[in-house]
């Protein structure tokens, strides 16, 4: 059963969660040796929330998680060491310094860039006392629809036979997503994210892709995307599912989350809207016929 979050109701929530998960990506990011297309900072959906997996420290392993369960942070690592915070009452500098403690509490020392990325105005973490709101049921309804759009990716990444991501959260953007390659090289990119160092947009699309995923944006209620890098000619007037479009403002196809909750056949709707932009991508862009699956 998927329930709306309209995007007006929980705005507040949704970008102090944004901050508060671009400090613990940030953690990881420092933690754990490159992965090309920056797949070494992301975050992963869990039985509880979203978390960071295992990081490697000298001592072990750490992991991170947002448990929208019980609305904490949980900071483990493989030594039996444990912190948790809560929530509901932090603001981005108090969550900042906070979780900064409780790594020091556990061993782990760990320097990071304390400003946020890929957003407009970029208030450092410890100074940050503005965002603070937390609704427990607006992070828990945002989880799941993240449990839904985790399920329709990682079924869509399945029959893929060439070099494609896992399925992951990008912090930067706020989306889940999984990022299919034609195995050639594309054009260098030419940057321009807000507060985002143009480096990152090089190497994130230094090979040709496709890519979709979900993001609380681009509806009433978060939407699917997908798009190419470089789009082919005649992209944006490929044919898509009813209710789908190509917005020119942003250079993807869009799905509404809205729209897909009130289908018939809700997971028939996402799967023939990311086949067919996918489609789209590889046949107009020529791809090699070997990476060229999908119905």
């Amino acid at each position: 059963m998927r329930t709306a979050l309209p995007i007006d109701s929980w705005r507040d929530t949704r970008d102090t969660l944004h901050l508060w998960t671009q400090v613990v990506g940030k953690i990881r990011m420092a933690l754990t040796p490159p992965v090309n297309h920056w797949w070494h900072v992301t975050l992963y959906l869990s039985a509880r929330g979203l978390g960071t997996g295992p990081i490697p420290i000298p001592a072990g392993i750490l992991d991170i998680e947002f448990d929208f369960v019980e609305h904490r942070l949980v900071l483990r690592t493989s030594g039996g060491g444990r912190r948790i915070l809560p929530l509901a009452g932090q603001s981005v500098a108090s969550f900042y310094e906070s979780t900064l403690k409780a790594l020091g509490e556990l061993g782990v020392e760990v320097e990071i860039h304390p400003v946020p990325n890929e957003v407009e105005v970029a208030i450092p973490f410890a100074q940050d006392v503005g965002h603070r709101s937390y609704v427990p049921d607006q992070a828990h309804a945002y989880w799941l629809q993240l449990i839904d759009a985790d399920r329709q990716l990682r079924r869509f990444r399945s029959d893929f036979t060439g070099k494609v991501s896992p399925v992951h959260y990008f912090w930067g953007a706020m989306d889940l997503a999984v990022t299919r390659f034609s195995g050639r090289d594309a054009p260098a990119h030419p940057g321009g994210a807000p507060n985002c160092p143009d480096s990152v947009m090089l190497e994130g699309y230094s090979r040709e892709l496709s890519s979709a995923g979900f993001w609380p944006g681009g509806g009433s209620e978060g939407a699917y995307y997908s798009y190419a890098y470089p789009a082919p000619e005649g992209f944006a007037d490929a044919p898509v599912p009813a209710g789908a479009y190509f917005s020119a403002e942003l250079g993807e196809f869009l799905l509404p989350y809205e729209t897909v909750r009130r289908s018939a056949d809700p997971d028939a709707l996402v799967q023939d809207f990311l086949q067919a932009t996918y489609r789209a991508a590889a046949e107009l862009g020529r791809w090699p016929s070997t990476v060229v699956v999908g119905s």
